[in-house]
Order: structure tokens, then C-alpha cells, then sequence
């Protein structure tokens, strides 16, 4: 809801939002005085932040494959005094879960395979319109205050990034984020294909709800098969290339990650050269779609 508030506080104000929202005035400005002074926070949170940072390190190292009771075990090996149920707290809090012998990776929100969408995409990511088809993945950048993730929406026809959204928690909320900035920017497009992963939070109630919601249909790759969500992995390449490595300086966390995003994106959508539209940008690119629909409306 803070987010929320964020993004719309401009157009209709704080008060107004909250009187909508569960959420009091108080409640918000305090939400944003912690973040601009997280040493205001209560002990157990600065803890927090700081045990699941490690976590995030660890089970990131594994592969995603360790569970609480392997990344307390390497917690303690590397010194660190915490309670196994604070590491069973924070996984279950971030979505984090490990592999089962047998069973495969289990996520705190699974849900039958039955009523996950089928892959309408078969790795042909080719689109003849914009708004015809998305793919979307997140991403993660390592920074003095703990892990930050990025997440992407972008519009295959020109390679457009169309929804993002960076955040310390690799949740729902992240990628919900950058789905309704994707969904508000195109003018609320109908029977969009948005093709992801099969991970926990493109799977979460919430986000496919609004997507029914929002006449947006769901794909859903195979599980563990990265090909199946190739587009979107590529974007990740070169976001990592040509922001979080290029600029080769020391992240210290969410703030400074959003604004070097912030830049690369429009960079990315209105100059940079695509080889794959003809060495235009995306924008241009999609310019030159209207236009042509423009003069063949003319011409008939």
C-alpha cells in the first residue's frame, strides 16, 4: 500500500488514498520515516535485515537450493548466532524455500499444476503488434545493505520495457508493481499473452487475479527450463552488463539501484539500438508500426 501511495500521491493526495485504503496517514508517514532512517527501527528489524541478507547469500549460493535448515547450518559454520526458527521466519517471510528429495523445489504459495496456465508461448517469441505479447522475470544485484531485485515487463514486439520495479523483497508486491505500471502505461491493453516462469510470485493468487482482472492471459513456462522464458533472461544479461557491471561502483541498496535503472530503461526504450528491430530503438520501432497503420488507414 505504501507503494501504491507513492505512485499516486501526486494526482490524488496521501489523505485522500488513505481514506480509501486500510491504511491511516500516520501509519504511511511513519512507513517512510523508517525508510529514510532504518536506524529508527526496532532492534529484531535491523537483525532482520541484516540475517536475511546472509540468507539471501546463502541460499542464493546454493543454487536455491538449500532449505532453513541447511542455511542455518552455514550460518553457524560462518559464525553467525542465530535461532533456526528466526531462519524458518525469514525464508517463509521472503518466499525463499529449498528443493525436497523427489519432490523438486516447493514454494510457500504453490499452487496444483492443474490451475496454472499451460505455455502459450513454446519459446516463439515473435509478436506482430505491440501489446500482443509480454514476458516478464526478475533479476538480483548484490548491495552493502543486503540483496535488491529487479523486476522487468517487457513487450516482445520491440523489446520494450514496458513495467519494472526494483525492491529488497523478492515477493508478490515487487513484480505486482511493475505488472500495473506495465498494464497503466499501455492504456490497459486486452488479451495481452504475459508469459513468465513458473516462479512463486507470478503464480501468487494476487497477480493472476489481476491479470484476469485486467484482461491479461497467462503463459507460464516449464519448470527449471530458462529457455522457456529466453527474451526475458536476455534482458537480465544486459541489464547486469551495461548498469550493475559497467558502472562498477560499490551498491549500497535499493536507492541507488532504482535510479541507475530509472536511466537505463529510458535509455534503453527511446535511444539504445536494437539489432534484433533493425538497429532502432524500441520506441522508434513501435513509432514506425503506428505510422504505417496510419498511412494504410489513409490509403483505404
Amino acid at each position: 500500500m505504501v507503494d501504491f501511495i507513492d505512485v499516486n500521491k501526486q494526482e490524488y493526495g496521501i489523505e485522500l488514498i488513505c481514506r480509501v485504503l486500510p491504511i491511516a496517514p500516520s501509519t504511511y508517514h511513519r512507513a517512510k520515516d523508517l525508510e529514510e532512517c532504518p536506524d529508527k527501527r526496532s532492534l529484531r528489524s535491523q537483525h532482520d535485515d541484516y540475517y536475511i541478507s546472509e540468507i539471501k547469500r546463502i541460499w542464493q549460493d546454493s543454487k536455491c537450493r538449500y532449505g532453513a535448515r541447511k542455511v542455518w547450518q552455514q550460518m553457524k559454520a560462518d559464525g553467525l548466532q542465530v535461532a533456526r526458527c528466526t531462519v524458518e521466519r525469514l525464508m517463509k517471510q521472503y518466499e525463499l524455500q529449498g528443493v525436497w528429495r523427489g519432490k523438486g523445489k516447493i514454494t510457500t504459495n504453490s499452487r496444483d499444476d492443474q490451475k496454472r496456465a499451460d505455455d502459450l508461448v513454446n519459446r516463439n517469441f515473435n509478436a506482430q503488434r505491440p501489446n500482443q505479447l509480454w514476458v516478464a522475470d526478475f533479476t538480483y544485484i548484490k548491495t552493502m545493505s543486503g540483496w535488491v531485485y529487479t523486476a522487468f515487463i517487457i513487450d516482445v514486439f520491440a523489446r520494450a520495457i514496458v513495467g519494472w520495479k526494483v525492491s529488497n523483497r523478492m515477493n508478490t508486491d515487487m513484480v505486482m508493481a511493475a505488472l500495473n505500471q506495465a498494464i497503466t502505461d499501455r492504456n490497459n491493453p486486452k488479451a495481452v499473452i504475459h508469459h513468465s516462469d513458473r516462479g512463486v510470485q507470478y503464480l501468487s493468487i494476487r497477480y493472476t487475479d489481476k491479470m484476469a482482472d485486467s484482461g491479461v492471459i497467462a503463459s507460464v513456462g516449464t519448470t527449471g527450463d530458462s529457455y522457456d522464458n529466453a527474451l526475458a533472461e536476455t534482458v537480465n544479461g544486459l541489464y547486469k552488463t551495461e548498469v550493475i557491471d559497467y558502472l562498477k561502483q560499490q551498491w549500497q541498496g535499493v536507492n541507488d539501484v532504482e535510479l541507475a535503472t530509472l536511466e537505463w530503461v529510458d535509455w534503453f526504450n527511446k535511444t539504445r539500438l536494437h539489432s534484433t528491430i533493425g538497429y532502432v530503438s524500441p520506441f522508434e520501432f513501435e513509432k514506425r508500426y503506428y505510422d504505417n497503420l496510419t498511412l494504410s488507414g489513409m490509403a483505404a
